[in-house]
């Protein structure tokens, strides 16, 4: 066969060796990875593309917008895309590096000799396993950093509903209470002309009448700023569209047991979770600094197409030398173990901390509810009926059934503040603090968590 024949062929032969591809031998941890992120993306991103929005109309209840804020929020989409890219990370991890086609050629007055040739790296043993450990754990962190995305979105969501329907109820109780005020006005008015009310009274209606006012126009302006804050939560830019505003505001209604709910923060918090990953890779780090004490090895072929069938086999290996080197990379990984260990029992420590505090704050907004609630509230308005009715019999003056009226009144208002309150409370207790999603988010379940 002619050199020029036989090159041709060796080249064509590497051409569909390079061409067709191969494929590495995949670890349990990638194929773990893979399925999880396979199952959320069904759900979450389909084809790399957003699933349909809920539609959102003034009527719409908690959970679809909930819906549509964890489906659109770009923070979250930003950490789904971080963790989908350390799962491939960890294929490029423990993949082989390529393979290198060299050619050699002897060149005097013409060409001699033409060598061309496939090399192929061979990382130590152990070294590629070891790898993949690394990045089978950093990409469980990129998970959990997700989960916690999906948390804090929600939880953003829920404080800027439950903020928009306080101030709905303010703006409802402070003009309930401006029309009871004007009323109030007229009376003295008219009783300052006959002489039965004094003037001072008057003044003090007339300016707790305009601070009321204010207060109706800052309520009014705040509204316009939460409005934004909620338009945001749903992951809605400033240049799109604003969402339709609620016109009824849903409330939780739950009162988790506390030393069950402290129980799940430990089990559940996606922060200490992610804590746990950096553990583990960092564990996992320690056995790849192991392992750079092995050396590394490579082989090839080379045939010359001048001479067939002459082949120049080539084999080396690296040579770990630099025993100072080694030891650095050891002490390194053990030392990233021991920080990311202290990391691990001080984020614990801070959790214990914040579910007291939070728990404690749940539990005050809860019993200054029901005090409210079942309460004050009540027996205000038992005591306005007792007014209204001496009013009527003449035992009773204006003024004094106005005041029963605004007694009530501020109550309400009071208990407005302390239901806002006590639900964003249970809501940074059982999202940011315990880790609980809300119903039908892109999550994981406990079966299939990393």
């Amino acid at each position: 066969m002619k050199p020029i024949a036989i090159l041709s062929a060796s080249l064509a032969a590497m051409s569909v060796l390079v061409l067709a591809g191969c494929r590495g031998i995949s670890t349990s941890g990638e194929r773990q990875a893979r399925h999880d992120l396979g199952a959320v993306a069904g759900r979450y991103r389909p084809d790399n593309s957003r699933p349909a929005l809920p539609a959102l109309t003034p009527d719409s209840s908690l959970t679809n917008f909930l819906a549509y804020a964890l489906l659109n929020s770009p923070t979250v989409e930003a950490a789904f895309y971080d963790w989908s890219a350390s799962v491939e990370n960890i294929t490029v991890t423990r993949s082989l590096p390529d393979p290198q086609l060299t050619f050699q050629a002897y060149i005097t007055d013409t060409l001699t000799s033409f060598m061309p040739g496939l090399f192929q790296g061979l990382p130590g043993p152990g070294k590629l396993a070891a790898r993949a450990r690394v990045a089978t754990a950093e990409s469980q962190g990129k998970y959990f950093a997700f989960e916690t995305a999906v948390l804090q979105a929600a939880f953003n969501l829920k404080r800027a509903y439950y903020q928009l329907g306080l101030v709905a109820e303010q703006l409802r109780i402070q003009q309930a209470t401006l029309a009871l005020l004007d009323n109030q006005e007229r009376v003295l008015r008219a009783q300052n002309e006959t002489g039965s009310a004094t003037l001072p009274d008057l003044l003090r209606v007339q300016s707790e009448r305009d601070r009321v006012r204010t207060d109706l126009a800052n309520l009014e302006d705040s509204r316009l700023s939460l409005l934004e804050n909620f338009k945001a939560a749903l992951g809605l830019t400033p240049r799109q569209p604003d969402p339709p505003t609620p016109v009824h505001f849903e409330t939780d209604g739950e009162n988790p047991d506390a030393d069950e709910l402290l129980r799940v923060a430990f089990e559940r918090n996606p922060q200490l979770a992610a804590m746990e990953a950096d553990t583990r890779a960092a564990e996992a780090g320690i056995a790849v600094a192991y392992k750079e004490r092995v050396p590394d090895f490579n082989a090839g072929l080379s045939a010359d197409v001048y001479a067939p069938p002459f082949y120049w086999p080539q084999a080396g290996l690296t040579l770990p030398i630099w025993r100072d080197k080694l030891a650095a990379e050891i002490a390194q990984a053990r030392a990233n173990e021991l920080a990311s260990t202290s990391r691990l029992k001080a984020a614990q420590i801070d959790l214990a901390v914040s579910f007291a505090e939070k728990s404690l704050a749940y539990r005050e907004t809860r019993r200054n509810l029901m005090l409210l609630e079942n309460n004050l509230i009540p027996k205000a308005r038992q005591s306005l009926e007792t007014v209204r009715a001496g009013y009527r019999a003449n035992t009773m003056d204006f003024s004094g059934l106005t005041d029963a009226e605004r007694t009530l009144l501020d109550l309400q208002l009071a208990a407005a503040e302390a239901r806002t309150e006590h639900e964003i409370a249970l809501a940074e207790l059982s999202l940011m603090i315990a880790g609980v999603p809300p119903a039908n988010a892109p999550l994981l379940s406990n079966a299939t968590q990393p």
